[in-house]
Order: C-alpha cells, then structure tokens, then sequence
C-alpha cells in the first residue's frame, strides 16, 4: 500500500516586501508550473503539483502521481470536478488555477438559462478549467509565512529562500509600446451593430472586447511588479499553467464562497479615466455618477447579479451590502456595488459558480443573449479573459477573480484584451475610449524580456 501524501506545516520568517518576495520565488521557478494570487493582506505563492484537474469540451483529466483518469462529463462538468477532487489522497488542500470565459456554456445555469455552445470561430481547443493542487505553498501575511510541502527538504529549501533570497532589481518603467488604438475602425463598427441589436429588443447589455496584439516579448515576472506598483487591485495574480502565461490585476470579484456558506459578488460597471491630476479625477468621478448612461449599466448588473444570486441562496438574506460606491483601479474608476446571501440548504459552491460565472460585468444582461452577441461579434475565443482566476479548499471555499486588465503570453505570441459595457445609450466612439482606458492599466508597465544571461 502506497502512502497518503501529507502537507507539513511550518512558519517562518517574511521580512522582505511580499511582491518582491513572490516575484523572486517566481522567478527561481520559472520552468515549472507555478502561481501567484494576492487577496487582501495575504501573497500566496504556490509551485509545482500534487495533483492537477483539466476541463476540456468533453472530459476531465485528472493526474495525481501515477495516477492518470480521463472522465467523460455530460451535462455538468464542474460536478465531475468535485468528485475527483473529493478523492485527493491528502485530507485538507487547497487548489489553484482559471477558468476559461467558455466554460460557462459547458454547464447547466442554475437559472434555467441554456447559454449558447462555443463554435468556430470560438471553438475553445484549450482547457476550458484548469486547477493545480500544489506540491508547495506559501502564504506570507504580516511579515510571517505558513508553509504547506509535501516534503520536509522543501519546506527547508523554501525557508531558506524567504530569508536569504536577493531581492530582484525593481524596473523602474516599462519601455514595451503597443498601438492601443489597433483594430479601433473594427471595434466601433460592432458596438454599432450591439447598440442596434439593443434597439430591437434581443438584450440589455452585451460587453464586447478586442484583442492587442504586443509587439515584443515581455519579462512577465518584472511587468507583474512593475504593473502592481501602480495598480489597486481587488486581486492580483501572476501564473504560468500548461503552456499559458499570465499576469493581471483584476478590477472585481465574480463570487467568494466562505466556508460557513457566506457568497458575495461585486459587480463593476461605469467607468471613467483615472488620471495624475486629483482636480481631473474629482471632476471625472462627478461626472460618472451623473451619467445615465453609466448609471443604468450599473443598475441593470446589480438587477442581474441580485438575481443570480437568490437562484442559489436562501432568498431573504440576498441584499446589496454597498451601492454605487466608485473605487480606484489602476488607470480608471468604476462605479461598483456588492452584493451577498447564504448559500441555501444543498447548495454549494459549485452551484454559485455556476448561478454567478461568467460575470455580468464581463458578458451582458440577460447573460444567454449576451454571450450569443459576444460569439457574434468577437472573432476570437476568449480563453482566460473575462474568466476567472481561482483558488478553492477543502473546506468548502472558493475564490474566484475576474481575469480583466491582464496580459497573456503563450506559444510565442503576447496579447492584451480590454472590453466595454454597451447599452442602448452607448456611443461607439466613447466605448473605444474606455477599452483604451482599461488596457492602459496594463500596457504601460510592459518590460520588455531580459536577455538570458539575465535571467535568474
């Protein structure tokens, strides 16, 4: 008989700043699986894997040591998930990964919503979920750090990095330019057609995005902390998975499961520039919450949000927390509320995954019609953006932030994605503006790649 790997947990010191922290550990790990995911006070820094759980169009891959399950799914792929995941060989866990904006129209929607099944040219040959539970973690709070290793060598190797490892050179600025302005003829012309389609009835809402291509390989590690600098994330993550690459600052959380069953949500729409001027910013910030336009996007989100929300909790505790408060994030403000409930006797997190994902904020009201219009309109799969990076435990809980102002790097070729609310009212050439806005929260703090002689 095998034995049940076990996680020992040891602490130890943190006394350098956690970004630069991660990003080192990051970098010492560079060829190997590894994520990043910063959530209020706490650095998470995982490497390697225990197990590893792929979502595609029609199985879930499990790999757990040698171990190899292939299991075909139906009608709800993330129930398989569970149930692979309820037969790791270690008791308490916790798993890391994304998920795809295309996995939503792979699941039943708790609302009774069929959403519309991806097809060329958004025919996701990708995984659709990816869920990583790590040989190694790190979560560093307050200068102190909990270590979770399936080894005890590790946990000495890692401790010794915490406290030894040279910091990195901080960039000062980053040189990488792009044409943020690209394919800006084509973009317009659909936001016309959405708004028209809007007019005859067929939605409310439809968040349409483009893509931006990066003219030069970057150096993710040094963007992820140079972008972080000026960034005021509701979470942040860096990671590198199966071949993709990526870095972002996601402005909002599509849910958090607590283990007590406690959801929230925090629907983001309504935007403005966030500029260095504070005079410019107050002006902004007034002129948001006046905007009609502004104002029914964000009311129609928190409408669809309040109910997604009571398919899946006990309907009289679902109410809105915070309404229409305006938060920072990086290079714009948006308008932004939140919204909670209890989960309701039978339901978990999966079933709020599933009410709640894809956000509203990143595809449309009602959400079945949006994300037909988004296929419409989109030439492109989305993969991760307008996803969700993830972490979940055994306990029960799930965290999930929505993948926008992030920039992705696979097989050779690095992108940005932005993306704008539009609605009846919406003029095509503001909403060109406001994804110019958005991506420059990433695209201005682009490093270019170190030469390999520099590379740790």
């Amino acid at each position: 008989m095998t034995s049940r790997p076990c996680y020992r947990e040891t602490e130890a010191d943190a006394p350098h700043d956690p970004l630069l922290t991660v990003a080192n550990l990051a970098a010492a790990h560079r060829g190997e699986t590894h994520f990043v995911y910063e959530r209020g006070e706490t650095w998470t820094f995982c490497a390697g894997a225990l197990a590893e759980l792929t979502v595609d169009a029609h199985h879930v891959h499990y790999v757990c040591g040698s171990e190899r399950r292939s299991v075909a799914w139906r009608d709800q792929p993330l129930r398989t998930v569970a149930e692979l995941l309820g037969t790791l060989p270690t008791r308490s866990w916790r798993a890391y990964g994304w998920a795809a904006f295309e996995l939503a129209a792979r699941f039943a929607h708790p609302a009774g919503e069929v959403l519309p099944a991806a097809r060329t040219p958004h025919d996701t040959r990708g995984p659709l979920l990816k869920l990583v539970v790590p040989r190694d973690e790190i979560r560093i709070t307050a200068g102190r750090a909990l270590l979770n290793c399936v080894d005890e060598a590790r946990s000495a190797e890692l401790t010794a990095l915490l406290g030894a490892l040279p910091m990195r050179s901080e960039p000062a600025r980053g040189t990488v330019e792009s044409d943020l302005a690209v394919t800006g003829g084509q973009y317009r012309e659909r936001v016309s057609e959405a708004v028209a389609e809007i007019a005859a009835g067929l939605l409310d809402k439809v968040v349409l995005s483009r893509v931006v291509p990066v003219p030069h390989e970057i150096d993710l590690i040094d963007s992820f902390v140079l972008g972080r600098r000026h960034n005021t994330p509701a979470r942040s993550f860096l990671l590198h998975m199966g071949g993709l690459r990526a870095a972002g600052f996601s402005p909002e959380v599509v849910l958090s499961v607590c283990a007590d069953g406690r959801v929230r949500t925090q629907p983001l729409a309504g935007t403005r520039a966030l500029t260095p001027s504070a005079v410019e910013n107050r002006r902004l910030r007034a002129e948001l919450l006046g905007d009609a336009k502004e104002i029914h996007e964000h009311e129609i989100s928190v409408t669809a949000a309040l109910e997604e929300m009571r398919t899946v909790c006990e309907a009289a505790g679902v109410g809105v927390d915070e309404y229409m408060a305006v938060k920072e994030r990086g290079s714009v403000q948006h308008l932004a509320s939140q919204v909670s409930g209890r989960l309701a006797p039978g339901r978990d997190r999966w079933d709020a995954f599933a009410a709640l994902f894809p956000a509203i904020t990143a595809s449309g009201v009602p959400k079945s019609a949006a994300m037909e219009a988004i296929r419409r309109h989109e030439q492109e799969a989305r993969g991760m953006y307008g996803g969700a990076v993830l972490t979940l435990g055994s306990d029960g809980s799930l965290d999930a932030g929505l993948v926008l102002r992030a920039v992705f790097a696979q097989a050779g070729r690095v992108w940005l994605r932005a993306g704008a609310g539009v609605v009846r009212d919406s003029v095509p050439a503001r909403e060109l503006e406001e994804t110019c806005e958005k991506l420059r929260s990433v695209a201005a703090y682009l490093v270019p790649a170190r030469a390999l002689a520099e590379v740790p």
